[in-house]
């Protein structure tokens, strides 16, 4: 078990299970570092967006990393402002320019803007069956949302990336998403930093001489979540993926399980501030 570890989309892709995220990350020299230390430390999967403003970056650690294009798993995403099947088109065009790459491996509806989702969700079918992309998902989704697109959808999404931490397990939409053949991918899995202090991830990690950080994404791994936590340090970056020596007992699983608040520290998809 290591960071080469691949989960199964229902289109029998392999995409990694803990990557980089890079989310309030500068374009620049800010992402290309954070970018190109993760991929010496051996990750092979990184998560941005259009929205994020730091594609271009992305892109010129990924050239410069000396790591084969084949061995890395890219995602990015559609923006809201550029919802929509003509937008989306348009959109993913000037992704692709900003990362310098042909085709891409994961494309995700960054919110479910509610007039707009069904028509971008067509968009990004049409781009998958052209073959510029290997796989195609969303974020944020609740099983409504799942439940309006699935009316008119041809292809089932294979990936919904969510908020998820010990404060928010979103145990019942995992439920569903597993039910459903859509794997779950974890972002903020540290909760954006704020449980890191949480003296009962700390008493947890004292035990296997682990931090709470990776107490918690090594919880991801157990539960079959795919994980990307975002870090500008080199040393966080190399910290954040040693996870792979050790196994949290089921009572200690349990115990983080019983963190849950259902609480956010981001959007909540049912009234986000588009």
């Amino acid at each position: 078990m290591g960071l080469t570890d691949t989960v199964t989309l229902h289109n029998g892709v392999q995409m990694p299970q803990f990557g980089l995220g890079v989310w309030q990350v500068d374009d620049g020299d800010e992402v290309i570092h954070s970018v190109k230390w993760a991929l010496e430390a051996g990750y092979r999967m990184v998560d941005t967006a259009a929205a994020y403003g730091n594609e271009k970056g992305v892109g010129q650690a990924i050239k410069e990393s000396g790591v084969s294009r084949d061995d890395i798993f890219v995602t990015t995403k559609v923006a809201n402002s550029n919802q929509g099947y003509e937008e989306t088109l348009a959109a993913f065009e000037d992704s692709i320019k900003k990362l310098g790459l042909e085709t891409l491996d994961l494309y995700l509806i960054h919110w479910p803007v509610a007039e707009s989702f069904v028509d971008t969700w067509k968009a990004m079918e049409k781009l998958y069956k052209d073959g510029r992309i290997r796989a195609i998902g969303v974020c944020n989704f609740h099983q409504h949302h799942f439940e309006k697109l699935m009316e008119t959808a041809e292809i089932k999404p294979m990936v919904n990336q969510i908020e998820l931490h010990p404060y928010l397990n979103q145990e019942p939409l995992r439920q569903f998403c597993k039910e459903q053949d859509i794997v779950v991918e974890a972002y903020s899995p540290l909760g954006s930093g704020n449980l890191l202090q949480n003296e009962d991830l700390k008493a947890i990690g004292e035990k296997y001489g682990k931090s709470p950080a990776q107490v918690m994404l090594r919880w991801d791994i157990q539960h079959g979540i795919v994980t990307i936590p975002k870090s500008v340090h080199k040393e966080r970056i190399q910290e954040n993926a040693d996870i792979f020596d050790f196994e949290l007992s089921q009572e200690d699983m349990d115990e983080i399980d019983r963190l849950n608040q259902d609480h956010r520290f981001g959007w909540n998809p049912e009234r986000f501030d588009k």
